[in-house]
């Protein structure tokens, strides 16, 4: 009786888990094409084309509306206008905060921002022992890295589940441990809270590497005489 209500438990959560995501992805398209079609469909017909309305106009104009706004901010002047209204949002307080948390959304999520990220590492952070996923974004050059006694490199660490805040550290080469997942994978990790499994591409050999390098580096250091 026990086994049968432990399986009929998991069966019911199993498909709950499967269910709940379709189910909600379902809802939130379905929410967003009514909202779009009814704000944008029904002003273009009552503008434009009234005779012609037809389900699905509001999106077909949103595409086109997008779809224009990238041929125009990749122009010359496209560009100043883009700066210039930049410029202007920057200078409401409220606005402001909205605006450049959704902008860094974007530029985060945006192919030429991951262009940025070299590839993904592990460091301790932030104490020694405790182990976080961060983003490669460079090395230290000129003046810093000449006061430093060892070769630093760049490292972004972003918040989860909001990655567009974090924290620029730079880190000793030596101390940073290279991860085979790509910027996308660790996106979707740092943003679920690591509820998201990446697959695993190293094989087991890697894997007892890097945990060796692990555990060299968190092993005290014995100080000779």
């Amino acid at each position: 009786m026990n086994t049968l209500r432990a399986s009929l438990r998991r069966y019911f959560l199993t498909g709950l888990l499967v269910i709940t995501p379709i189910w909600g992805t379902i809802l939130i398209l379905k929410t967003l094409f009514v909202t779009v079609d009814s704000i944008l469909g029904t002003a273009l017909a009552d503008l434009v084309l009234p005779d012609y309305y037809f389900p699905g106009l509001g999106i077909l104009a949103l595409l086109l509306l997008i779809f224009s706004a990238g041929v125009f901010a990749t122009n010359f002047l496209g560009k100043r206008l883009v700066v210039r209204w930049e410029e202007f949002l920057d200078r409401v307080p409220i606005v402001r905060g909205i605006y450049a948390t959704l902008k860094s959304m974007m530029d985060i999520l945006s192919f030429k921002q991951r262009e940025k990220y070299n590839k993904v590492v592990m460091i301790q952070f932030p104490k020694e022992g405790h182990y976080c996923l961060s983003f490669v974004t460079g090395e230290t050059r000129k003046e810093i890295q000449n006061l430093a006694p060892e070769p630093l490199v760049h490292v972004f660490v972003p918040t989860s589940p909001n990655p567009t805040s974090g924290y620029f550290l730079l880190v000793p080469e030596r101390e940073i441990i290279a991860v085979d997942m790509g910027v996308e994978e660790a996106m979707k990790l740092i943003v679920s809270g690591g509820f998201y499994s990446p697959p695993d591409k190293s094989s087991s050999i890697e894997i007892a590497q890097k945990r060796d390098r692990m555990t060299l580096k968190d092993s005290p250091k014995v100080k000779t005489p």
